[in-house]
């Protein structure tokens, strides 16, 4: 009998350790809110500085101080542009919007835009070498311009832009 309660509270020990020690791992966790292209992949929420990293990059790109905009662009990163040019350096990258304005100025269009919208997430948890998506934190920003809504990723490491992608869709005009 005195070796059955012993194995008893022996039991119920080794169950509260097994309990607490999965509630604190549990704590330690992060809640995530998706999931990214790797194996392994949860994305997570961002933090602001990241969102205001991308707000330096817009209104550096907004005034055409193209001097302070190639400052935050990391060059060797890569830059998609929604009509697929592809620019490899912050000198390409300004390179292509100085061109974009002027064509606007010559055909006499409106060039500017609205932010609607702008978050940070982060993907992380993939082993796989090729998760270079995991450094730094990446924010989905949307905009309004006169002929249409841009869609852009901007990956943002230590402040500078490593990668970006920008897509454009049309006006869906509700009736």
């Amino acid at each position: 009998m005195i070796k059955f309660n012993k194995m008893k509270k022996l039991l119920f020990i080794l169950s509260v350790i097994i309990v607490t020690s999965c509630v604190v791992a549990d704590k330690n966790n992060l809640p995530t809110n998706g999931f990214g292209p790797y194996d392994g992949q949860s994305v997570f929420l961002g933090n602001q500085s990241t969102v205001d990293a991308f707000k330096e990059i817009d209104a550096a790109w907004a005034k055409r101080d193209y001097e302070a905009l190639k400052d935050l662009i990391l060059d060797g990163g890569l830059f998609i542009f929604e009509d697929g040019y592809t620019a490899t350096t912050g000198q390409e990258f300004v390179d292509k919007i100085e061109k974009g304005y002027q064509e606007a100025i010559e055909k006499g269009e409106p060039w500017g835009w609205k932010i609607d919208y702008a978050f940070s997430v982060h993907p992380k948890g993939s082993e796989d070498p090729k998760a270079t998506n995991q450094e730094g934190q990446w924010v989905n920003a949307q905009f309004t311009s006169d002929d249409a809504i841009y869609i852009e990723w901007y990956q943002i490491v230590e402040g500078k832009l490593k990668m970006w992608y920008q897509s454009k869709g049309s006006y869906i005009i509700p009736e």
